[in-house]
């Protein structure tokens, strides 16, 4: 990706493994909102972009690894020590290791390595789980830890199984794509009562076939969640978009003694105001989310793995590599809901490889 307008494909050599190390052969990798996002593009590009792939273990190097040949696996672009005092207190993304961690070249890409710190964030696949439901588990588990910090504690009883754990809880998503969408759905088969707003009314149609109660045009949110509320407004609003209106529209949403969580970040350099003096007699909290940890990932997983939330019931739309262009365009028009890149996966169960470099 050189910029949002300018997607190439190129050929490389395959990564080379140091011991510890491991190959994988991509089948699935998801194109990202974030990666929509051009102020974010562009202070990385160019770079192999694609953080959510799942596919199958080919080749290693040094000592076998915990996951075998041929184990279907999604890979976390980010992981963890474990060791440190971030990690002990589960804030894994302040761990050093997990920012200076990255697969190679990158998740959209025929293979990629895995580095072997990046193994304490590598899960084997289910079998009954298809390699696109495997790229959900980086997306859905910004999503878990999105609700942990947006609705603690009842959320945990519900990342558990019990039934209707959110039960009496008002949820508002501001944004019906992809992520907003995610947490209707997580949300909803907890037993909370969801609502949304979004301008597309595709996207409206989608987050009410996933549980939410109503979905409105934005314009008209807040006098008709005021009315589906009796008045008292959300216990969390969700704010998916990255823009001031958006956030202070999610503020102006919340009832007394609620959460607003920012998903997506303001561009750097834009400035948020909102009615202090109304937020703090309302006992407003006002929070961040960004990515997730390994807890988060495993819970990802469990619910994908339930089919709370499984490609199928998304609505994804798949796009045989090289359409990987094609695939990042229509997700930005919001042509799709969420669009995966699908790679040949002839060869993955690591006879190509042998057993390992």
């Amino acid at each position: 990706m050189y910029d949002v307008d300018d997607i190439r494909i190129e050929e490389r050599p395959l990564p080379e493994l140091a011991p510890g190390d491991v190959l994988v052969r991509t089948a699935a990798s998801g194109v990202c909102s974030g990666d929509l996002m051009p102020w974010y593009v562009r202070k990385k590009a160019p770079f192999v972009f694609g953080h959510e792939p799942a596919g199958t273990l080919v080749a290693y190097a040094g000592e076998a690894p915990r996951l075998g040949l041929g184990t279907r696996v999604f890979a976390h672009h980010h992981a963890p020590c474990l060791e440190c005092e971030a990690c002990r207190a589960g804030r894994f993304v302040h761990c050093a290791t997990w920012r200076a961690t990255a697969l190679d070249p990158g998740g959209m890409a025929e293979y990629f390595r895995v580095p072997h710190a990046n193994l304490t964030d590598t899960l084997a696949l289910p079998p009954h789980l298809s390699f696109a439901d495997g790229s959900l588990v980086e997306p859905l588990a910004c999503v878990v830890k999105s609700l942990r910090r947006a609705l603690p504690p009842a959320i945990e009883a519900a990342l558990r199984g019990e039934p209707a754990a959110l039960a009496g809880t008002t949820l508002y998503v501001v944004g019906a794509g992809v992520m907003g969408l995610m947490h209707v759905a997580v949300a909803a088969a907890a037993g909370a009562r969801v609502f949304a707003s979004d301008f597309h009314a595709g996207r409206r149609a989608a987050a009410e076939r996933l549980g939410a109660v109503a979905a409105f045009e934005p314009t008209l949110a807040l006098e008709q969640l005021t009315a589906g509320t009796e008045g008292r407004l959300a216990d969390a609003v969700i704010c998916g978009p990255g823009s001031p209106a958006a956030l202070a529209h999610a503020v102006e949403s919340a009832g007394a003694d609620a959460t607003v969580l920012m998903f997506t970040p303001i561009e750097p350099g834009e400035r948020f105001e909102f009615d202090q003096s109304r937020a703090y007699f309302r006992d407003l909290r006002l929070v961040s989310s960004y990515s997730c940890g390994p807890a988060d990932t495993a819970a990802a997983l469990r619910l994908i793995a339930a089919g709370t939330l499984t490609a199928e019931r998304l609505g994804v739309e798949e796009f045989r590599f090289p359409r990987v262009g094609e695939a990042y365009a229509r997700m930005a028009a919001a042509d799709v809901v969420k669009a995966i890149v699908t790679f040949d996966s002839a060869g993955a169960d690591g006879a190509d490889f042998g057993s390992g470099f």
